[in-house]
């Protein structure tokens, strides 16, 4: 248990440092709220008005955003096997082109399907 002294320690300092934060921040923050600051911000220009629903999003910005959560899962596969590749010889040769190869077969599907397309 002497092992995670340290840990537990570091943890509670952490823990304790970001209660601290949010509570200290809530007592002497700045209280001036106005309309202005209130209101959201897009990069200086007027905010467009938003239905009261909240409005539907493109369903391509999702597709967009899943393709890049599956290409950065692919590199997290890909740095272990490269740096271990002498190791693994052709065992993990072969898994890892069967690996590219289902990723490559997703992505050429997307790309049919026009789901790269920005227009």
């Amino acid at each position: 248990m002497e092992l995670y002294t340290p840990i537990l320690a570091l943890a509670l300092i952490a823990t304790g440092f970001a209660v601290f934060s949010v509570i200290m921040s809530a007592f002497i923050g700045p209280k001036r709220y106005n309309r202005a600051k209130l209101d959201s911000y897009e990069c200086g220009i007027e905010p467009t008005p938003q239905p009261v629903g909240g409005g539907r999003f493109p369903v391509k910005y999702f597709i967009t955003a899943m393709l890049f959560i599956v290409f950065d899962i692919e590199i997290i596969f890909l740095y272990p096997w490269a740096v271990h590749f002498d190791a693994m010889r052709l065992f993990g040769l072969v898994e890892m082109v069967l690996f590219i190869a289902t990723v490559f077969v997703a992505y050429a599907y997307v790309w049919r399907r026009g789901g790269l397309d920005w227009d």
